[in-house]
């Protein structure tokens, strides 16, 4: 690579990697609730049945390679999960993403689409308690997060079976039941899916310093809206290794709701879902710079 275009590449890098991300107490979220969390690894069958309060926590984390802040968001969360129930899945930035290699446009666009969000950090619980940045609003972090894990979902009686049967390489059956009160959840639709986690990922390029990326979710495959069922799943391919495992969680999606035909007031953190205004303006010039024929 030219000297030129390696400059480039580093002054985009920067740019990405101080953008200002905003910070807040945890919110509700209305997108509807995610629980579940059963596992097992890919290449291993295996049977299990829990009752719905013995399920963990979903954690849902909105992360990049380049991101700094969710580094110390992800190490707190590494804190509590030492003494709590709960699960994590990362979810990487993809859309108009340049350094991350990790993430998808659907799953980005599903993150975004369910909790309005193109920044990370973002930590959301159960898909109904999301914690934006990185700043503590108690003494710390793991005390924010612990205090919202101290608060798990009420589903009420009931239980939740998965079976994973290995059927060959890279592919298996997934089995489903679920014995739950739907009424509780209001008008909407509840749906099965197999979300496929890799374990860790070596990029050696990110520039947060962690290198080793854990709770890489690299598909979210929908298994179907029924309360029990049967599916033939062929699985993505790991980014490296053979530390793939699949996760059963159900998510609740409520009627979508008609937008508005025009829309006046913007938020400003979505104003420039992609990059703040210096690092669009610095793209512009990266973009006119690499179409000029280089001189000398």
């Amino acid at each position: 690579m030219e000297p030129r275009k390696r400059a480039i590449i580093l002054l985009i890098t920067l740019l990405l990697s101080t953008q200002t991300v905003s910070a807040g107490p945890a919110e509700a979220v209305e997108a509807g609730v995610v629980f579940g969390g059963q596992s097992t690894e890919a290449n291993t069958s295996s049977t299990n049945v829990h009752n719905l309060s013995e399920l963990p926590t979903i954690v849902e984390v909105y992360t990049a390679t380049w991101c700094s802040n969710c580094v110390d968001v992800e190490h707190a969360l590494d804190d509590v999960e030492a003494n709590a129930s709960m699960h994590q899945y990362h979810i990487h930035r993809s859309i108009s993403e340049m350094q991350d290699p990790f993430g998808t446009d659907v799953l980005d666009a599903r993150f975004h689409d369910r909790y309005g969000r193109y920044s990370p950090p973002a930590v959301v619980f159960n898909g109904t308690t999301m914690v934006r940045g990185s700043v503590a609003q108690s003494d710390s972090l793991q005390q924010d997060f612990s205090t919202i894990i101290e608060q798990p979902l009420d589903l009420g009686t009931g239980s939740s079976s998965f079976v994973w049967t290995v059927t060959g390489e890279s592919q298996g059956t997934a089995t489903w039941a679920l014995d739950i009160d739907t009424s509780q959840f209001g008008e909407g639709t509840l749906g099965a899916y197999l979300w496929v986690v890799e374990d860790s990922a070596y990029f050696k390029e990110g520039t947060n310093g962690l290198e080793n990326y854990p709770h890489i979710v690299r598909d979210m495959i929908h298994l179907g809206n029924e309360s029990q069922g049967t599916v033939e799943v062929v699985l993505p391919a790991a980014f490296d290794d053979a530390d793939l495992s699949v996760h059963l969680v159900y998510q609740f999606t409520a009627p979508a709701e008609e937008e508005p035909a025009v829309v006046t007031d913007v938020d400003e953190d979505e104003s420039l879902p992609f990059l703040p205004s210096l690092a669009t303006l610095s793209m512009i010039g990266v973009a006119a710079a690499l179409r000029r024929p280089h001189q000398g």
